[in-house]
């Protein structure tokens, strides 16, 4: 396809990588700067985007925007577009449920602005194996734009919602069961017997203690983001007619969790499994503090 300009709102881990995948094809990749922090702006840098200094500018020269990121800030993203006065194509790229996907979708669509859902599965994508999974009637465009690799984009279906409904499902097995892994390791230390249940998962395979340990202790710099995640998991499962307590649950621990979200070194496992009860939370210096009033939230 021939060359395009693609806005990213805004690009953490994930968005510059997939802003990459993007110039790889011969594309611009803009941000916009306006309320971001140094690390978006040194990553954005550091990866070739261009800095479009605002959401209007940004979308007034943009073909194509892509907005990834945190759950929570879906709509406040697609309504800035909206104002900005886009009527280009606009992929929603963030972890929520297919019903709000739906609805943001229509609110957008009667601006004027052609709508993809679409969900990422995988890590950031700098090498093969992230897929951006897309929806919507003009899904196939966006994955053109993102053709060259290593990200691969897939096209589901012209429904929107699709996407979406399949990113909840995976990331319901992969960052629910680290949420069930680390709740089983606290509960565990309650009783006393965490020592036991380390060796226990030895004994099943060779090593899964260390490799568990490890797991739970480097979740927590993501905690903050995933909180919002497993309650749009949540939502998901209940409009399916499944329960959705499990990930309501997954989504509390954490937010016990997210105060480890600045910490540079990974916290050892004992202030993990201290803030996951409710005991401790994490201050931006690597250590824990008492409490006052429960976990600390998202930040």
């Amino acid at each position: 396809m021939d060359p395009m300009t693609i806005g990213f709102l805004h690009p953490g881990e994930m968005g510059v990588s997939l802003a990459a995948t993007a110039l790889r094809g011969g594309h611009r990749a803009l941000w916009a700067s306006e309320g971001r922090g140094p690390a978006t702006r040194e990553r954005s840098t550091e990866h070739g985007l261009i800095d479009a200094g605002n959401v209007a500018t940004l979308c007034a020269r943009s073909e194509l925007v892509v907005s990834i990121c945190p759950p929570h800030a879906a709509e406040d993203v697609a309504a800035a577009v909206v104002d900005a006065g886009f009527h280009g194509l606009f992929v929603d790229a963030n972890a929520i449920a297919p019903e709000r996907a739906v609805g943001i979708g229509r609110r957008l669509a009667a601006a004027g602005i052609d709508v993809v859902d679409g969900g990422v599965i995988g890590g950031p994508a700098w090498t093969p194996g992230t897929r951006l999974v897309l929806s919507g009637r003009r899904a196939s465009d966006v994955a053109a734009a993102f053709a060259a690799g290593p990200l691969a984009a897939e096209v589901l279906g012209p429904e929107l919602g699709t996407a979406s409904a399949l990113k909840m499902a995976y990331a319901g097995v992969t960052k629910g069961t680290t949420a069930l892994l680390v709740a089983a390791l606290a509960a565990a230390e309650g009783h006393g017997v965490r020592a036991a249940l380390l060796r226990q998962w030895d004994l099943d395979e060779a090593g899964s203690g260390d490799a568990r340990t490890e797991r739970a202790r480097r979740v927590t710099r993501k905690a903050w983001r995933f909180a919002g995640e497993m309650q749009e998991i949540a939502t998901a499962f209940e409009a399916a007619g499944v329960p959705g307590g499990f990930h309501a649950a997954a989504a509390e621990l954490y937010r016990r969790l997210a105060g480890f979200k600045d910490v540079v070194a990974l916290p050892d496992l004992t202030e993990v499994l201290a803030a996951a009860v409710g005991h401790t939370s994490a201050t931006g210096d690597g250590h824990v503090a008492a409490a006052a009033d429960g976990a600390q939230g998202p930040r």
